[in-house]
């Protein structure tokens, strides 16, 4: 057996479960009566309080955090601003589109990953990553065509969950600078209060009311905190110490499928054959992208 490929085989596995995780948040989004920054508030909240004592509690991880420089810890927050932004126009837009086209157009980061990771970062791409790229996004292409809403509202939330996808791929590449120098417990930990502060700043600014919501609407934000931050977007910034930024986004692109899964027996969302045809083209694209040697 050869180790080597072994060894970078379980990263690419447990990023697929990572994003399994994540796809379970339009669920639970959906699911909750709060305004989008507020939910995304929440989220934050739960996430940095369940994270809290384990960094605390544990002698080596609170000492790297608190001796992290000052560069770190502004790389790291500026993330977390990215990904608080994120959050607030893609729940925003799960209002006005359905969960399989949101999710989609959301997932094509990795356009814009690719983008930055040649531009930023000096690197190249292979002829076979490019090609899965493209693949991938046709698929994503084809389901948002296919999206059953319609009118203008339908396309603000399609334009909603792109603007998420550039915040996102910008998320994603600075964390593929901070997972090169520091743990993913201490990068996520910064990024995660930097987040909550940003999306309470967001709803102090937009004078949207923080409290006064039925009592579940905190069990499902606890659910997004748990499924969705500490595994996925926590594994996301995990595997990028391991893999592309672009095979990390590539393969987020299975999300979409995931979630329009869900929202077939939890929302009734059905999806019709180009939907379905779409999903399938996103996985061969995914499927492309993992036969692909790793740099």
């Amino acid at each position: 057996m050869n180790l080597e490929a072994n060894s970078n085989r379980i990263p690419k596995l447990i990023l697929l479960a990572g994003v399994f995780s994540c796809s379970l948040s339009s669920a639970f989004v959906k699911s909750m009566t709060t305004p989008s920054c507020v939910t995304a508030t929440y989220r934050l909240f739960m996430a940095v309080l369940l994270l809290t004592p384990y960094v605390f509690l544990k002698k080596e991880m609170r000492e790297e955090v608190l001796s992290l420089s000052k560069k770190d810890i502004l790389w790291s927050a500026l993330a977390g601003v990215f990904f608080a932004f994120h959050l607030f126009t893609w729940f925003e837009s799960l209002r006005f589109t359905t969960v399989a086209s949101s999710t989609v157009l959301c997932n094509t980061e990795v356009i814009f990953a690719a983008i930055g990771y040649i531009l930023f970062f000096g690197k190249r791409l292979k002829k076979g990553e490019f090609l899965a790229i493209g693949v991938a996004l046709i698929g994503s292409v084809i389901i948002a065509m296919a999206d059953q809403t319609g009118g203008h509202g339908g396309l603000f939330g399609d334009f909603l969950a792109v603007l998420a996808a550039i915040l996102m791929a910008v998320y994603t590449l600075i964390g593929t600078r901070q997972r090169a120098r520091i743990s993913t417990t201490a990068y996520t930990y910064v990024l995660y209060i930097a987040s909550f502060f940003t999306l309470v700043g967001i709803t102090v600014a937009t004078g949207t009311p923080m409290f006064g919501y039925e009592p579940i609407n905190w069990f499902f934000a606890l659910c997004l905190a748990v499924f969705c931050n500490l595994m996925g977007h926590t594994v996301y910034s995990w595997a990028l110490k391991y893999l592309k930024p672009t095979y990390v986004s590539t393969v987020k692109l299975a999300g979409p499928v995931f979630a329009a899964s869900n929202a077939v027996w939890l929302f009734g969302e059905i999806p019709g054959v180009t939907q379905i045809l779409g999903a399938l083209v996103v996985i061969a694209g995914v499927a492309l992208y993992a036969r692909q040697k790793q740099d």
